[in-house]
């Protein structure tokens, strides 16, 4: 993939062929979020759409409290998001931290969930912090427990200093331990490059050394998901199927929380990316709280009300 764009793997080919990306016009970028924003859905397409946006969305749970009976509860959620209707499509993903795959693995094979990812998120998330060697273990462990898929988080150190050719070294041991089976996606954590033109540069990055998504966020830093944000990476993997012939993934995760924001994203990535990436296999949200409101959402669409409270499980 690489050796179409970089004369070789060093540091040097890769700062010189950043250089040569344009520079972001950020009033331009969120005047264009800010129209399609404007944008919405026909009602005939609706259901659809919120179908679609449930099978995108890499259900997750992050937090230092989770346990075994919260994962379990997770993963019959994913799998069947309202036992009373199953014509309700399974989610994209279980997302959890790396101790709990094993769990979240044999819990989907048991509840009907086989052909349901756990992705688990490596590399010292969030902070990154970390040696390589730990970086390594860890996702070894987490693809030996079942993992198949990957959410690693960048060095922002590393590149906001500079070492671009650090960041991309460990992209690519990362890759390189995932192979062809296991997806890679890589968390830039849009919230601390600072510049829009950073996130360009990190999305490029990435999908030089190796990624098969690049996702905005960890959810632990603010702001993540932002609609400039997305809009960028969008641009990058179109512009990069244009020069490589090669589909990245976008994942956008934190603050995506009601079908409204689930909306916009796919708009965006209908106008910016195009039609091909609204997929399951190209395009997931990472959220919690989300799964909720298009369950709530898609009951006013079949039966003309909202349910009451209880007609979903609080994550």
């Amino acid at each position: 993939m690489n050796s179409t764009l970089l004369a070789d793997n060093s540091e040097a080919s890769l700062k010189k062929f950043l250089k040569t990306l344009p520079g972001v016009d950020q009033v331009g970028a969120s005047a264009r979020v800010d129209m399609l924003a404007t944008r919405s859905i026909k009602t005939s397409s609706k259901n659809w759409a919120i179908d679609l946006a449930i099978r995108m969305v890499d259900l997750t749970t992050l937090e230092g409290a989770d346990t075994p009976g919260k994962v379990k509860a997770l993963c019959a959620k994913g799998v069947y998001p309202d036992p009373t209707d199953l014509t309700i499509p399974s989610v994209g993903a279980i997302c959890v931290y790396n101790d709990m795959v094993k769990i979240a693995r044999d819990a989907l094979d048991s509840g009907g969930g086989r052909d349901i990812p756990v992705a688990a998120v490596t590399t010292a998330f969030p902070s990154g912090r970390a040696s390589m060697e730990v970086k390594i273990q860890d996702t070894k462990d987490a693809i030996a427990n079942g993992a198949s898929e990957i959410d690693m988080v960048i060095d922002r150190g590393a590149f906001l200093s500079g070492q671009l050719g650090l960041v991309f070294d460990e992209i690519k041991t990362i890759k390189e331990i995932c192979g062809k089976a296991v997806h890679l996606k890589v968390i830039l954590e849009t919230g601390e490059l600072v510049t829009l033109d950073n996130v360009r540069k990190a999305s490029y990055l990435a999908m030089l050394a190796g990624a098969d998504f690049i996702k905005t966020s960890t959810g632990k830093v603010s702001p993540a998901a932002t609609g400039p944000v997305v809009y960028v990476m969008l641009e990058a993997v179109r512009d990069f199927y244009n020069l490589t012939g090669v589909r990245i993934g976008v994942k956008p995760a934190g603050g995506i929380r009601n079908t409204k924001d689930a909306m916009k994203q796919l708009v965006l990535v209908n106008e910016v990316a195009g039609p091909e990436w609204l997929d399951p296999k190209l395009f997931r949200i990472g959220a919690s709280a989300l799964l909720n409101d298009l369950l709530m959402q898609r009951m006013k669409m079949r039966d003309g009300y909202y349910a009451n409270p209880n007609y979903v499980t609080l994550d």
